[in-house]
């Protein structure tokens, strides 16, 4: 589904992203983990279409990623990305409204149904249904970010893009997200990439790990070289054993500091 070519990105004379060749399948769901500034967030925005690749080639079924966001992929960030001056209803509404031809952003009749139908049943999924006449600033948290996956997913993207969606979150919560995540994921077909500094959440989370580290350095010219992807890590085929020896070995390392 989406292949990755020799993909570099640069700033100027700062390279954050190097030489980085990989394939994913439809339906994986990777997560991604490293320092921070090693480009991880950066990559997720090549898969959005908000940036463009360097060098080398990002391709979505065989085609390159146009230079724009398209229907097909959903974005949730760390920072709750809702409309607040909108219900918990509207905002969800808001995704096929925005995508009607013309200026208004508005539907009308039959097309209004259709889409309310649909976003009470995605605020049922995603258990806030009870909340769908609140404003943003009236629920919690982990509230507003169901809301934000609600929203992202009632566009009906093939790939899910997840950038820190849950480090403002309580425990507590983000296990409640874990598990509304890895369901929305598995039930709808999702292909899933998600950017986190948690390293125990991205092992428990995703079906494939990937870690974010610059392989080469040069102390005079620091942002010389870019990150590449140093670990990928199959975590459905992984043993209770050598997972807790790869968590234990990332974890005393400096990669996530």
């Amino acid at each position: 589904m989406i292949e990755i070519d020799r993909v570099w990105k640069s700033y100027g004379d700062n390279t954050v992203l190097e030489d980085i060749s990989l394939t994913v399948k439809e339906g994986e769901f990777v997560t991604m983990v490293g320092a921070s500034g090693c480009g991880k967030s950066t990559f997720l925005n090549l898969l959005l279409g908000t940036q463009t690749v360097s060098r080398g080639e990002l391709r979505l079924d065989g085609k390159p990623i146009v230079a724009e966001p398209g229907p097909d992929r959903g974005i949730v960030f760390q920072q709750y990305s809702v409309f607040p001056h909108m219900t918990v209803l509207d905002n969800v509404m808001a995704a096929p409204a925005l995508a009607q031809k013309g200026i208004t952003g508005h539907l009308f009749g039959a097309a209004r149904a259709s889409a309310k139908r649909e976003a009470e049943a995605m605020l049922e999924r995603v258990g806030l249904v009870a909340s769908a006449q609140q404003y943003p600033s009236s629920l919690s948290g982990g509230m507003r970010q169901r809301l934000a996956i609600a929203q992202a997913l009632t566009a009906k993207p093939r790939i899910l893009l997840l950038d820190e969606p849950f480090g403002a979150l309580d425990p507590g919560i983000r296990n409640d997200m874990h598990v509304l995540l890895r369901d929305l994921w598995r039930s709808l077909g999702l292909t899933v990439f998600m950017v986190t500094h948690d390293l125990k959440e991205g092992f428990s989370l995703g079906s494939r790990l990937w870690v974010f580290d610059k392989r080469r350095h040069d102390p005079h010219a620091p942002n010389a070289y870019g990150a590449q992807v140093t670990y990928d890590l199959p975590l459905s085929k992984m043993s209770e054993e050598s997972y807790m020896q790869t968590l234990q070995g990332l974890g005393s390392s400096s990669l996530l500091n």
